[in-house]
């Protein structure tokens, strides 16, 4: 699990009958950040700027140091740089600062470029502008966390800050070492014992009220991506351009041809285009070609006259002329017979159909969209599909990218698919727990979209609470342990490059795994033929009977 997965709403539970908030399983509170403010202007009034900062810097730096022990005990992240990257993600989801696009953490040479910072907006509300920076309670938080995580002393400096005037604020840490004589102005700010008695009876005193409010989480952010119409939820980039070309193409009347994976969202993308288009207030009627029997396929397509056939009792229209003014999408068209492939040609071209039985066209204003998770062009190569008639609907061609490759809409999608089937249930709606999210984003998903949404169908019926644990997810996705991203493994130093059959069978055995056993599942994750993947498993000797 990566620190940009972190959703806050997930880490927080409420019991709204024992009054209880907890964050990654501590008890926290809600707190107002003007009272934070206020709270701010009158440790300054009473004791002064050195003495408050001291007291701030102090709380800051516990707070950060429990939180890294919470989450730590509460979050499956896969390496070091993942944690010191939840520490920004964590701060910034309980709604203390807003990251800079592409902001580094406080560790970098450059250090963190904060946005906007309560702190600063509280020092700015009830003291005015300040001469240096006031961020002394997210520097003693960054401190506490990076210390924690480190397993050494931390020190976060404030270089700028908006308290004071700046653009932005700006973080930096170092080790004591590092930082060499230009801590020595901020370490009496960290060190309890280097204030005097007075002093740290009051930081004792207020720390232990502090402590009560250290997780703040005034707005409840979820970090879902904003869905498009249609409930199509596009963070990863391939989907955003798949949906600006289908916005597009929707202005204008040419056929569409959406390609991809079972499972991918082709229907949805077909509706997108239908609702964004001129259309409209038309309908879209579908049909499934691969559902429908082949001697009915062409009636319920063009329609009959009565007495076409035993049966036809009396004249009618097909779905061409029912869509008419709309939209008509045709699904699994790869699956059409070579006879009505003819049919549909014709009515692509000359806008017209015949009813089976008659022997007048009648004009038909439809706009059409095709679906199949077919290669089109290897069925147009091997002679099962009309080049031209392939040709007719791929004027604009839209291919949906498997699940698997758009791993930053696994999450999304889940949260989504979530609240629909608890509305479904009437259920209220569930979160997901890191250990759940973990296991989501490691998954390979060969079912893509469809598979997902029964997952999460599934965890809305079974989740005991209002989280779904990794338990109430389904064998197959609580099994995938295998990180979403790894590779084949390099070679150590001095160590034979492996052949490209090593790395194959390598790379075809850990998909296997991945699957537990499954060969149709591993099929289509790497996507060859089972058959294919038989052979090859043959070859390793793990097949069965092999």
């Amino acid at each position: 699990m990566r620190a940009a997965d972190l959703d806050l709403s997930e880490l927080l539970t409420v019991d709204p009958q024992a009054g209880e908030l907890r964050f990654s399983g501590a008890r926290a509170i809600l707190l107002d950040t003007v009272a934070m403010g206020l709270l701010r202007k009158q440790l300054i009034d009473a004791l002064g700027a050195a003495a408050a900062r001291a007291i701030l810097t102090r709380f800051g730096f516990a707070h950060g140091f429990r939180t890294a022990e919470a989450a730590r005990a509460e979050l499956p992240l896969e390496s070091d740089e993942e944690w010191r990257n939840a520490g920004g993600r964590i701060h910034a989801l309980q709604g203390m600062i807003r990251l800079a696009p592409g902001a580094d953490g406080p560790l970098s040479p450059e250090g963190a470029t904060v946005e906007a910072s309560y702190e600063a907006e509280q020092h700015l509300l009830h003291l005015g502008r300040a001469e240096s920076p006031v961020c002394w309670t997210l520097a003693g938080f960054a401190s506490g966390y990076l210390s924690c995580v480190e397993g050494r002393d931390i020190y976060v400096i404030e270089r700028r800050c908006l308290g004071r005037g700046d653009a932005s604020c700006l973080f930096a840490g170092r080790t004591a070492e590092a930082w060499g004589a230009e801590l020595d102005p901020h370490l009496p700010f960290f060190q309890e014992d280097r204030l005097d008695a007075s002093l740290r009876r009051a930081a004792e005193a207020l720390g232990r009220a502090e402590r009560r409010l250290k997780a703040r989480a005034e707005t409840l952010l979820r970090t879902a991506a904003a869905a498009e119409p249609g409930g199509i939820v596009a963070s990863s980039l391939a989907m955003q351009r798949v949906l600006e070309l289908a916005r597009r193409v929707a202005q204008v009347d040419a056929t569409v041809l959406i390609t991809g994976e079972s499972g991918t969202g082709k229907e949805r993308v077909a509706r997108l285009v239908h609702d964004a288009s001129p259309r409209a207030r038309a309908s879209m009627l579908a049909i499934n070609c691969a559902a429908i029997p082949e001697p009915l396929l062409e009636s319920e397509l063009f329609g009959h006259a009565r007495g076409a056939f035993t049966g036809a009792t009396r004249d009618r229209a097909g779905i061409f002329e029912a869509a008419a003014g709309g939209t008509l999408f045709l699904d699994e068209v790869g699956e059409l017979p070579a006879g009505v492939q003819v049919k549909l040609l014709r009515a692509l071209q000359a806008r017209e159909v015949r009813r089976v039985g008659e022997n007048r066209s009648r004009p038909v204003d439809v706009r059409v969209v095709a679906a199949t998770n077919r290669e089109l062009a290897a069925e147009v190569a091997s002679g099962r599909f009309r080049k031209d008639l392939y040709y007719r609907l791929k004027v604009v061609e839209l291919r949906l990218p498997p699940l698997r490759e758009r791993r930053e809409d696994i999450l999304p999608l889940a949260r989504a698919l979530l609240a629909q089937a608890a509305a479904r249930m009437r259920r209220p709606a569930p979160r997901l727990s890191p250990g759940a999210a973990d296991r989501l984003v490691r998954y390979a998903w060969p079912g893509n979209v469809r598979e997902l949404e029964n997952a999460m169908e599934r965890a809305v019926a079974l989740a005991e609470a209002r989280r779904v644990e990794a338990d109430d997810l389904p064998e197959e996705v609580r099994s995938a342990l295998q990180p979403p991203d790894a590779g084949p493994r390099a070679p150590a130093p001095g160590e034979r490059a492996r052949t490209l059959g090593e790395v194959e069978k390598e790379h075809i055995l850990a998909a296997l795994a991945r699957n537990g056993g499954n060969q149709t599942r591993t099929a289509a994750e790497l996507g060859i033929g089972v058959s294919t993947l038989y052979r090859k498993l043959k070859e390793y000797g793990r097949a069965p009977g092999g």
